[in-house]
């Protein structure tokens, strides 16, 4: 339907604004059934503890539909909250491994790209064809990655991630956060040059890429030239432009460079405005000239606060969502409704959803480890299935921890490693639940989190973090050939918890990715459920990170 066949009208192809109309109504469509199911598979599909359908049987309840949690919108579904949340999540497991990122990219869409405006129809104009747009695009990605991550143009990645996402007005953008090898680090300002430039270049000896400075990377004019650009915020570029002049590059303060930006007299009309170095938007000559399109690159590595930047790559759409009506009895919240009312589609993004284009990747690959006390891990069954069924299946009752402790018996050098560390060297067999040591690839592990206030969850989080070659959970609570009453007396014995180290260790770990009113929180929730002795230090300790949104 979508496709230009030699000598055969499509009169779809030719509906300009009728097919953007297309475009969006068969997404929406797509979508609606696949959230459709989901609604109306809420009392079919359920998941419930494992420990509760036991319980359940116990009481004399034999109907799998009579237990169960429902799960409105899962993480499996693209663009939902809880999946842009693990995505976020996932991100900073890979800056915990690795290291903070080295270099901030974004490729923005020309449409202008000759593969583009060769494909149109006569009078016809990018906007038109949001499918040719959204291919290209794509095209152009693959390319991106290619020059990346297989010819290193910058340096050897070892790690990144990337996410797709669209203007209002249409066209495709990707950002990159790139994790380079040690070799390749920019740890001095004299290799951001070798780099990036935030110059324009010499007219006479580089004219092909002079026009795409100016074409392409230049910004504004803002300012006194031009107060009603839309980057005008309270009478100031919220992106700060124009920059000062600068003789040398130097180091940010927590923040980017100062790039080098001499006053060398090159200026240059853009919009009705002589415009010179302050205005340009750092920029990777090669790429610029290979690419022919927007390509911001920024060194972010001096960047203090790095959970922000990776906050921003998957904040998603702007969205707003409000009702005024009755509150639920029940506290409900329709988390199917909140994402449909909030969120909208471009032409060209369902174009890309249409195709089965990725939105986001990441390198290497992330597992997150359920955590969950004896008998606690989740279940998922039919509700149609019989109880007695569900726990007389032997897969029921394994989970990805226990198969850990179960690896510990099997394999001698499985007992060195730390359950977060496990995937590095085994693979989760999904279908017959088992860790099979690992051939090929690498993983990082992720260990979902647990606040101060769950109690033994949380000990057990703490002992999993320091303690290796455990068989069972009884193992695990066994110090000196005791076996001890909770998981918070297992880490007292073993010395994990010492005046508050604990209470410290868990508020720096959570810097690493929740926001500051997340952390004030946390950090509420420790004065009340756990008797911090230090309160002070631990405030003083922590109240950058808390803070930063003040």
């Amino acid at each position: 339907m979508l496709q230009t066949r030699p000598g055969i009208f499509n009169p779809i192809l030719c509906g300009a604004r009728l097919l953007q109309q297309w475009a969006v109504d068969m997404y929406v469509k797509i979508e609606s059934c696949r959230l459709r199911w989901y609604r109306k598979n809420q009392t079919q599909i359920r998941a419930d503890l494992y420990k509760g359908v036991v319980d359940a049987i116990t009481s004399g309840e034999t109907r799998a539909s009579a237990v169960g949690v429902r799960i409105v919108l899962p993480g499996t579904y693209p663009g939902g909250d809880r999946d842009m949340k693990k995505r976020h999540m996932d991100a900073m497991a890979i800056v915990h491994t690795y290291g903070k990122p080295d270099i901030f990219l974004t490729m923005t869409c020309n449409p202008k790209w000759e593969e583009i405006t060769n494909e149109l129809l006569p009078g016809q104009t990018a906007q038109d064809r949001p499918d040719i747009v959204a291919r290209v695009f794509y095209g152009k990605l693959e390319a991106m990655k290619d020059m990346l991550f297989k010819k290193h143009i910058l340096g050897v990645v070892v790690a990144y991630v990337y996410v797709v996402e669209f203007q209002k007005r249409g066209l495709p953008h990707a950002h990159f956060l790139l994790i380079m090898d040690s070799k390749y680090k920019l740890i001095v300002p004299e290799q951001y040059d070798r780099l990036i430039s935030a110059e324009l270049p010499d007219k006479h000896k580089y004219p092909e890429l002079y026009a795409m400075v100016v074409k392409h990377m230049m910004h504004g004019p803002c300012g006194a030239l031009n107060p009603k650009n839309v980057c005008m915020q309270e009478n100031r570029c919220k992106c700060r432009y124009p920059r000062p002049f600068n003789e040398n590059t130097s180091q940010g303060k927590d923040s980017y460079p100062i790039y080098r930006r001499r006053d060398d007299g090159r200026r240059a009309k853009v919009r009705g405005k002589m415009l010179d170095n302050r205005w340009v938007v750092p920029y990777n000559p090669y790429l610029l000239r290979m690419f022919n399109c927007h390509i911001n690159v920024e060194v972010c590595s001096s960047i203090k606060a790095i959970k922000y930047l990776y906050k921003y790559i998957y904040k998603g759409h702007d969205k707003a969502s409000f009702s005024i009506d009755h509150p639920d009895a029940d506290g409900n919240i329709d988390e199917i409704k909140r994402y449909v009312d909030a969120r909208w589609i471009t032409p060209p993004e369902a174009m890309w959803r249409i195709f089965g284009f990725p939105l986001c990747a990441n390198y290497p690959p992330v597992l997150q480890l359920p955590l969950h006390l004896p008998n606690m891990h989740r279940v998922a069954f039919n509700a149609q299935a019989d109880l007695k069924n569900v726990v007389a299946s032997e897969n029921n009752s394994k989970s990805m921890l226990t198969e850990y402790f179960k690896a510990n018996q099997e394999h001698p050098r499985a007992r060195h490693i730390l359950y977060k560390d496990f995937p590095g060297s085994f693979t989760w067999q999904k279908k017959k639940k088992f860790w099979k040591p690992r051939v090929e690839r690498f993983q990082i592990g992720r260990i979902v989190s647990a606040n101060p206030a769950e109690g033994d969850r949380y000990y057990l989080r703490v002992l999993l973090n320091h303690v290796t070659g455990k068989t069972s959970f009884d193992d695990l609570l066994t110090m000196d050939g005791v076996l001890c009453g909770s998981f918070r007396e297992a880490a007292e014995r073993l010395g994990l918890i010492e005046a508050d180290n604990t209470l410290d260790n868990c508020l720096t770990e959570a810097e690493q990715w929740a926001m500051p009113c997340s952390l004030r929180r946390l950090f509420a929730t420790i004065l009340v459920h756990c008797e911090p002795g230090d309160v002070r230090g631990l405030w003083d300790r922590h109240l950058d990170p808390m803070s930063d949104d003040y």
